[in-house]
């Protein structure tokens, strides 16, 4: 700066000068502001396009058809694209396994995870028969490589079609609801989310998804949405909708409402994902046909199946009781319970060799007249052992064997015992008529 003195005029051209340039120095400054938020913006709005195409390509591309079933999915994104994803996995023995997730955090971050969880999943179910196993295999898996502050929880569902059976285990994710008859009812299992910590356990649940009933996996942005007046939806608004609608129009109904709900201009805060199983109300009424009539009015009861593993046989006992309980009961009950589990024991045993990979499957019908339990195992071309009475003295003597009454019991348990067999699978049919005296045939 000059040493010299300013006039009075000097230093009023100046001010002058400096308020003049004040606004071009501001406006360059809001210029360059503005760009780099335009570039800020624009980054955003990229990782929001690879962070969307990354979760559209890992969402299913067809929905399963299942005989007797009707499935629904829908996804509807936010415009910050988190970490929702679904998933149906074929499974080898018929069965169909359900995913329903949603990882903490958003964009690419989130989507990553999100594929990376989905491919584990699928891996592990089709190594896996328990969805508690397969929870507890992908959360190991996780830990080590899932960033930190960032978790998954997810719902893990086996289902199978004929039966209806359904089995679950949760990390974490919002319970799944049953519209059934006399109301909507939820289905609890306790597990912590994914990828928190190694060795968690995740408790598994089983549920029967009977004709007419639908199941509801739903992520957490329905339920947590607010209305303009900051009113959250909520989850008993779930389960009221759901006891209104019937199972195809349930997620319409849900999204309209979320729709009133929220107001038609405001921004959608979370994803929201929901699936739905239906059954349909004619499933599990058989057709008859010449070949395999049975009686009049012939029903499937139940049908199920479990892995070849000893102590199932104790599993297969109370789907059992459950179909047919109604029919009969005391000591023809109880006698029935037990050919069940003896059934079973020589299936894994003989049948299948225990070898957990190969399922025994059962099925419960029931006519007018007799209530029938069929249990198949996978050892079609092996020979069949007899329900001849076994050698009691040579037993007893050490020179045969000590086993072999399976067949010989289970016979003297019902009043009809059939053994078939063809080139995949035997089966053995109990047979136990619903008028009796209370006992079937004694061992003699």
């Amino acid at each position: 700066m000059s040493e010299q003195d300013y006039s009075a005029d000097d230093r009023k051209l100046l001010a002058n000068l400096a308020a003049q340039a004040a606004p071009a120095v501001r406006v360059g400054q809001l210029v360059r502001q503005q760009e780099a938020q335009a570039r800020s913006r624009e980054r955003i709005e990229q990782e929001l396009r690879v962070a969307r195409l990354i979760q559209q390509q890992f969402l299913p591309k067809e929905l399963p058809e299942l005989g007797g079933w009707h499935v629904s999915a829908h996804y509807r994104p936010a415009r910050e694209v988190s970490g929702d994803f679904y998933d149906f996995i074929e499974l080898p023995d018929g069965r169909v396994g359900v995913v329903a997730g949603d990882v903490t955090d958003k964009g690419v971050p989130a989507a990553l995870v999100m594929a990376t969880t989905r491919s584990m999943l699928r891996g592990e179910a089709t190594n896996h028969i328990s969805p508690g196993t397969v929870l507890e295999r992908v959360n190991d898996l996780l830990v080590p490589d899932i960033p930190a502050q960032m978790f998954v929880t997810c719902l893990y569902g086996v289902l199978d079609p004929g039966s209806g059976r359904f089995q679950y285990a949760n990390a974490g994710h919002n319970l799944p609801y049953v519209s059934t008859s006399k109301g909507v009812k939820e289905l609890r299992a306790r597990g912590m989310p994914l990828g928190l910590m190694p060795g968690m356990v995740y408790e598994e649940k089983e549920a029967n998804i009977g004709p007419g009933e639908t199941v509801l996996l739903h992520s957490d942005g329905l339920a947590e949405a607010h209305s303009p007046e900051r009113e959250m939806f909520g989850f008993p608004r779930v389960m009221k909708l759901m006891e209104t609608a019937s199972g195809d129009d349930i997620i319409d109904a849900l999204l309209m409402e979320f729709d009133r709900f929220t107001g038609a201009s405001a921004e959608q805060e979370d994803d929201i994902t929901l699936v739905t199983l239906g059954r349909s109300s004619s499933a599990g009424i058989m057709q008859e046909s010449s070949s395999d009539r049975v009686g009049q009015n012939t029903r499937l009861l139940t049908e199920f199946s479990l892995p070849s593993e000893l102590g199932n046989e104790r599993q297969a006992v109370q789907p059992v009781v459950d179909a047919v309980q109604t029919l009969i009961s005391g000591k023809r009950l109880e006698r029935l319970k037990t050919a069940v589990a003896e059934a079973t024991m020589n299936a894994i045993e003989h049948g299948n060799e225990s070898d957990p990979k190969l399922p025994v499957e059962i099925r419960v019908l029931a006519d007018d007249e007799r209530i029938m339990v069929q249990v198949s195992d996978q050892g079609g071309e092996r020979p069949i052992a007899d329900a001849e009475a076994p050698d009691l003295e040579a037993k007893l003597a050490g020179t045969q064997t000590p086993r072999g009454w399976g067949l010989f019991l289970i016979k003297n348990m019902v009043d009809d015992m059939r053994v078939s067999s063809d080139a995949k699978q035997h089966t053995i049919e109990l047979i136990l008529n619903l008028k009796g005296d209370g006992d079937v045939s004694q061992p003699t």
